[in-house]
């Protein structure tokens, strides 16, 4: 994308509320921007808190510009940054950019041309070019499991090597412990509702129900659906989900709620052994992570992966 800074002669528009200036062109407001900060100590501390942002670097110039190659812009999901790219209409369009990326978790490349009738936008009248590169940063995302039996046992393994962070939850200490679930960032052996308010769960969370039975898996689900997580799935064969769905909707759970749950959950790969349950189940969690153009919901086993499978729904 080539973007003509000039007022009049810009090609991008991405959807800022303009802000009086000539030509209309979009700026973020400077109360949110953050001088003075460390743009990659930001990074990290927001990573921990397992938020996204997007990361603007100046990676080629050409001519004289009001920056420097290297210079970097960091924006977070609330709109507000630290650093700078050099201000005026390039980082205007930038913040503009970072913000779809943040949205999208896919990068932009841009191009600019600072061209002479940018006198208007603070002085940026240099004449040189640049191409900026915005890339999502995106915490690790935590795989939190409920249930320490065997399977989970295997599934924390795998999503431990995906990438994901694991963390188990279970009411049996003799099943919730550090010799079981070495890889595991966190280990909780108490009950369920206890652990609920500790977890920091937010849209990059992976729930994965998977208790010694349906009661347990009914007190997590309840729970489970009322969060932002990304990814909730149990396990059971269809009969249960549907028995374990209808009897939350009796407590007054919309069944709305229940539509991005996948259930039972993995792909539908023939797996058998808790190892095989643990690779279909991660795939279909890679698919959600990654927003995968390929028809993978095609296997999911989810009840509410097709319509011929919610009808079962409604016997």
């Amino acid at each position: 994308m080539l973007v003509f800074c000039s007022g009049a002669n810009s090609q991008t528009r991405i959807g800022l509320p303009t802000r009086g200036r000539p030509g209309g062109l979009s700026q973020p407001p400077r109360a949110i921007i953050a001088p003075g900060m460390d743009v990659y100590e930001e990074l990290l501390r927001l990573r921990k808190l397992g938020q996204k942002c997007a990361i603007a670097t100046i990676v080629q110039v050409r001519g004289s510009i009001p920056s420097y190659e290297s210079a970097k812009l960091l924006v977070r999901e609330d709109g507000s940054m630290i650093g700078t790219i050099g201000g005026g209409c390039v980082e205007a369009e930038v913040w503009n950019a970072a913000r779809e990326v943040i949205e999208k978790e896919q990068p932009r490349h841009l191009s600019f041309n600072l061209g002479q009738d940018a006198a208007y936008d603070n002085g940026l009248i240099c004449g040189g070019q640049l191409d900026v590169f915005v890339e999502p940063v995106l915490p690790v995302p935590g795989a939190f499991i409920f249930g320490a039996g065997h399977i989970s046992k295997s599934l924390s393994k795998v999503a431990d090597l995906a990438g994901f962070s694991t963390t188990i939850i279970d009411n049996r200490e003799n099943f919730a412990n550090r010799e079981r679930f070495p890889e595991a960032a966190e280990i909780y052996a108490e009950e369920y509702e206890e652990v609920f308010a500790k977890l920091p769960v937010n849209e990059t969370s992976y729930l994965i129900v998977v208790t010694r039975g349906h009661r347990d898996d009914m007190r997590v689900l309840r729970w489970a659906v009322s969060t932002n997580a990304r990814y909730i799935a149990m396990i059971g064969s269809k009969r249960k989900v549907i028995n374990v769905i209808k009897e939350l909707e009796k407590e007054g759970i919309a069944r709305e709620s229940f539509a991005r749950v996948f259930a039972p959950m993995g792909l539908e790969i023939g797996a058998v052994s808790p190892e095989e349950i643990a690779v279909s189940v991660v795939a279909e969690m890679i698919a959600v992570r990654r927003n995968a153009d390929s028809d993978w919901r095609a296997l999911s086993k989810s009840v509410f992966a097709g319509e011929s499978l919610r009808a079962l729904l409604l016997k």
